[in-house]
This record gives structure tokens, C-alpha cells and sequence, in this order.
């Protein structure tokens, strides 16, 4: 009772985070972190913590807002909060296997099952790594589980991994990846 009651009161973001999501309107992307700096590396290696009490709070949408500005910016399929300075379990995702392609925001993410044979998905990359592609190691599926905006848990099965057709489990794996501090470059495996 004592942890649930702590939990409730902690807020959502910390002082520092909040000033950099709220430096910009809806419409101003962030500046996306890069392997080069050594400073932005050590925040991309850091392992990211949860999000308590989300839907409610008037910073998330200010923060999905940017983020989306800044994949759309950056010609990505998917960015997580490390990505622009946000130590934070959030990142948003291109479901390619949809209708229109919508970006989606997976907050808490989890992927909760995977097969044991794994694929070399070609040509990775990452806008935190610009200019180099390398083939990583993914599983062909996962079923996931993560909040949305609204604080509703979606548990779903995805799946694809081709370029020519659907790779929307692949980018959920990556930017899940982002969360646990680790990078594409740590899975690459030769085609």
C-alpha cells in the first residue's frame, strides 16, 4: 500500500524533462541524438524508466506531438524518447501492416513472446546513426504489449519482416531495443 501510494505522487517527468519537451510547440522537432557525441551516447546506452500515471498528464501529448514532428522530419518508421533526450519508456512506431501507415505511440512496452529462430533483416538503420545500413538480427514475430495514449493495454501478435512487403515487427523490436539502451549495431549478423 505504502509503494502504491508513492508511486501515485511521483510525477510523471522530471523538471529537466519537461523543459525539453516543452521548449518547442507541437510543430518543433527535436534535436534527434547521435552516436558521434559522446554525451548523446551515453543517454542512447542508458536503460530507460517507466511511465506512471501518463494519461493524464498534459506533457505526454506535448511529447508524442514532437516526437511524430520529428520522425515525420527525419523520414523515420519509428524514434524512441532516448532518441531526443527523454530517458523514458515511450516511443512511437510506423505500422506499415495498416491501412495508412499510422504512427503509433507504445508507452511501457513489452514484448511478451518470440519464437526461437531469428532472421537477418536487411538494411537496418537508425536516425541516431545516420549514413550506415547493417543487417541485424530479429525475430520474424513478437507479441507485445504496451499502453497507448489513453492509458489502454493493447496486446497484439505483429509480424513481417520484408522490405517489400511489411517489417513492422522489426521496427518495434528496434525502437524496443532503444529502451534497454541497445543498438542495432549490437545485432549484426551477415546475410
Amino acid at each position: 500500500m505504502g509503494l502504491a501510494a508513492i508511486s501515485c505522487k511521483t510525477p510523471v517527468f522530471s523538471k529537466a524533462e519537461k523543459a525539453l519537451i516543452n521548449e518547442g510547440s507541437a510543430e518543433t522537432a527535436f534535436r534527434i541524438l547521435q552516436v558521434t557525441d559522446k554525451q548523446d551516447a551515453v543517454l542512447l546506452r542508458t536503460p530507460c524508466t517507466g511511465l506512471n500515471r501518463f494519461a493524464d498528464d498534459p506533457t505526454l501529448g506535448r511529447l508524442v506531438a514532437r516526437m511524430t514532428t520529428t520522425l515525420l522530419t527525419g523520414n523515420g518508421v519509428g524514434i524512441a524518447a532516448p532518441q531526443v533526450g527523454i530517458s523514458r519508456n515511450i516511443f512511437l512506431f510506423m505500422r506499415l501492416d495498416l491501412p495508412g501507415e499510422p504512427i503509433v505511440t507504445a508507452i511501457n512496452p513489452r514484448i511478451v513472446n518470440h519464437p526461437d529462430t531469428t532472421i537477418c533483416f536487411e538494411r537496418d538503420g537508425c536516425l541516431s546513426i545516420p549514413h550506415f545500413q547493417g543487417n541485424s538480427i530479429r525475430y520474424p514475430w513478437v507479441e507485445v504489449e504496451y499502453y497507448n495514449e489513453k492509458g489502454e493495454l493493447i496486446r497484439e501478435r505483429l509480424e513481417g519482416y520484408s522490405r517489400h512487403d511489411t517489417f513492422t515487427s522489426i521496427i518495434f523490436q528496434h525502437e524496443y531495443d532503444h529502451l534497454q539502451g541497445i543498438l542495432f549495431t549490437d545485432k549484426l549478423c551477415e546475410e
